[in-house]
């Protein structure tokens, strides 16, 4: 049985049927949902990639690539993710998947997936190759399509004392009058996610930007003592 085999039966012997709508519900997904809970999908995920290895890059992304575009149920693809964070095949995360994690983004179209692709494989390749990764996410910032924008946005989330600020400040200022909601959140919890590092660069940021919408704003602002709406 292949990898791909052994997630899909897998998931059919854990589905359970009577939570499947209410998942599907919330996560407001074409797909239709097995039932089946992170923990569970966890666990089994650890057991087929154990079982299963991949000889090579190439395969392992064939693999991710086939679980995903494939997918007949949601949990398919949030293994695919797993697959692609696996810590067996962390030393091939470099530049070159950034196409493999584009397609990951732009298809999978929603918060769930973009998040954990920008901040946990996009982000960490960006500190690992900033030179390689910088040019691409300023044109990912600027391009039409939106979960990219976001991706843009919130793959520093993790980068703590090496963010590239200029980086930050270029993909907010990008979308900094996007009405869509998720641009807007996203860029709320970028910086309040820096701001745990460097509260005075946030408030300098957000005092020279008032272009930032409200909730930007607000998410940006949401745990830096003094503010109470005076400053910045």
């Amino acid at each position: 049985m292949s990898l791909i085999e052994a997630v899909r039966t897998g998931l059919a012997d854990l589905a359970d049927p009577a939570k499947a709508p209410a998942m599907r519900a919330y996560m407001k997904s074409e797909l239709p949902f097995r039932g089946v809970a992170k923990p569970a999908r966890q666990r089994l995920g650890r057991q087929v990639f154990a079982e299963h290895p991949l000889p090579d890059v190439e395969t392992w992304t064939a693999t991710v690539l086939e679980l995903w575009r494939g997918a007949r149920y949601r949990e398919e693809r949030y293994l695919a993710l797993d697959l692609t964070g696996h810590r067996s095949y962390s030393a091939w995360q470099g530049p070159e998947l950034l196409p493999l994690y584009e397609e990951l983004i732009v298809t999978g179209a929603w918060w769930d997936f973009v998040d954990e692709i920008a901040a946990h494989r996009v982000g960490p390749i960006l500190r690992a190759s900033p030179e390689a990764v910088d040019p691409v996410l300023r044109d990912w910032a600027n391009g039409v399509d939106r979960w990219k924008r976001r991706g843009a946005v919130i793959c520093q989330l993790g980068s703590k004392k090496d963010t590239r600020t200029r980086l930050l400040e270029y993909c907010v200022e990008a979308n900094i009058d996007d009405p869509d909601f998720f641009l807007r959140k996203g860029i709320g919890w970028a910086l309040r996610q820096y701001a745990r590092v460097d509260p005075d660069w946030v408030r300098a940021f957000v005092r020279t930007h008032p272009g930032l919408s409200p909730l930007s704003r607000r998410e940006a602002l949401r745990h830096l003592e003094g503010n109470d709406g005076a400053h910045p």
